[in-house]
C-alpha cells in the first residue's frame, strides 16, 4: 500500500512530548506522505487541506459498529455504547443524517441559540467574579470546564446544578469519540456513564412530560417534521452528543486558545487593545489550535487520493488540524 514509516504514525500521539506539540508531526507527513497509509492503525491519514475537505465532504460518516456486530466479535458487553452512538448525527450518512438534522434543526435554532446569550454572559462573568477577590485562577478548572458545563445545563433544559455529573459524563464519552487506542481499563467507567447518561436523560424526558420547560430536550421532543417526531432513544442519543461536543471543543479552545494568546504577547496586546478583533480571533485561534484535531471516515468506493489507492470500505482519518496549517491554502 505505499510508504509506510513508524515516525509518520498517529500512534506517536500518545507520547507526551508529541501530544504536547503534535504540529511538526502533522508538517511531516503532510509533506513527505500526504495521503499517507499508517500500518499501526491500519487507516489512511490525510493532511493537506484539500484531501481534508474532499474527506470530510465525500466520504462516509457511518462508522460505528452495530450491536450485532459487536456481538459477532464477541464484544457485547460495548453494546450499550454502540446502542447510543449509531443513533447519533455525527454517524450518519444520508438519508437517517437528513431525517435527523431536519427534525433537530427545528428543536436547536439559530433564534434559540440567542434567547440565550444574555445568561450566558451572566454565568461568564459569576466565574470570573469568584476569582479576582484571589488574583489568580487555574484556567481550566475555575472557568473553561465548569462555564461550558452550565451553559450546557442551561441550554438542554436540565438543573444547572447538576452540571458536574454532565461534566463528568462528557468526559468518559468523548474518550470514545476522540480516541483511536482505547484504554480497556476505562471500558468499565465508560459503560457505567453510558448508563447514568440514559438514565439521566430519559427521567428528565419524564419530568419534561408533566412539566414543560424551555430547552434543547424539550424542542427535540416536540419537533416534528411532516409528521415524523424523534424516538426516545434518538433524543438521548443526540441529547448526548451535543452535550460532550458543546463542553469538550469549549473547554479545549479556551485553554489552547489562551496558552497560544501568551505565547504570542503582541497578539495578545493587540486583543486587549481592540476588543472588536475578539470574534475574528476566535475563528482564526479555531483555525490555529483546533480543539477537534482529526476524525475518521469511510471510504464509499475505490478513490486514488494523490497518487494513492484508497479501497472501499477502507478507514480515512481526516486531520483537520493539520489542514487547517496547509500553507498551500
Amino acid at each position: 500500500m505505499g510508504f509506510s514509516d513508524a515516525s509518520l504514525s498517529l500512534v506517536r500521539l500518545l507520547e507526551p512530548e508529541v501530544l504536547a506539540d503534535p504540529y511538526p508531526l502533522y508538517r511531516r507527513l503532510r509533506n513527505e506522505d500526504p495521503v499517507h497509509w499508517d500500518r499501526f492503525l491500519h487507516t489512511w491519514v490525510v493532511t493537506r487541506y484539500s484531501d481534508v475537505i474532499n474527506v470530510l465532504h465525500s466520504f462516509s460518516a457511518d462508522r460505528t459498529p452495530t450491536p450485532a456486530q459487536l456481538t459477532a466479535m464477541g464484544l457485547s458487553g460495548l453494546n450499550p455504547i454502540a446502542e447510543v452512538m449509531v443513533k447519533q448525527m455525527l454517524f450518519m450518512d444520508a438519508p437517517a443524517h437528513t431525517r435527523l438534522r431536519g427534525l433537530a434543526s427545528v428543536a436547536f435554532t439559530p433564534q434559540k441559540v440567542r434567547a440565550l446569550r444574555g445568561h450566558i454572559q451572566e454565568i461568564v462573568d459569576g466565574l470570573l467574579d469568584r476569582v479576582v477577590s484571589r488574583g489568580e485562577m487555574d484556567v481550566i478548572a475555575d472557568f473553561a470546564a465548569p462555564m461550558p458545563a452550565i451553559v450546557t445545563a442551561e441550554m438542554l433544559g436540565v438543573p444547572t446544578e447538576d452540571h458536574v455529573d454532565l461534566k463528568k459524563w462528557s468526559a468518559d464519552f468523548a474518550e470514545m469519540l476522540g480516541n483511536f487506542q482505547h484504554n480497556p481499563d476505562r471500558i468499565p467507567r465508560v459503560l457505567r456513564s453510558v448508563e447514568e447518561m440514559t438514565a439521566y436523560f430519559l427521567a428528565r424526558m419524564d419530568e419534561l412530560r408533566k412539566h414543560p420547560r424551555p430547552g434543547l430536550i424539550h424542542s427535540l421532543m416536540t419537533a416534528e417534521v411532516n409528521g415524523e417526531r424523534l424516538t426516545d432513544e434518538e433524543v438521548v442519543a443526540n441529547s448526548i452528543v451535543t452535550m460532550v461536543g458543546g463542553q469538550e471543543t469549549t473547554t479545549n479552545l479556551i485553554g489552547n486558545g489562551l496558552l497560544t494568546l501568551l505565547r504570542n504577547p503582541t497578539e495578545l496586546r493587540r486583543l486587549r487593545g481592540d476588543p472588536s478583533l475578539i470574534p475574528s480571533a476566535v475563528e482564526e485561534l479555531l483555525r490555529y489550535e483546533s480543539p477537534s484535531q482529526h476524525t475518521a471516515r469511510i471510504a464509499p468506493d475505490d478513490i486514488v487520493m494523490s497518487g494513492r489507492q484508497i479501497r472501499k470500505g477502507q478507514a480515512v482519518i481526516a486531520v483537520m488540524a493539520a489542514g487547517n496549517r496547509d500553507p498551500e491554502q
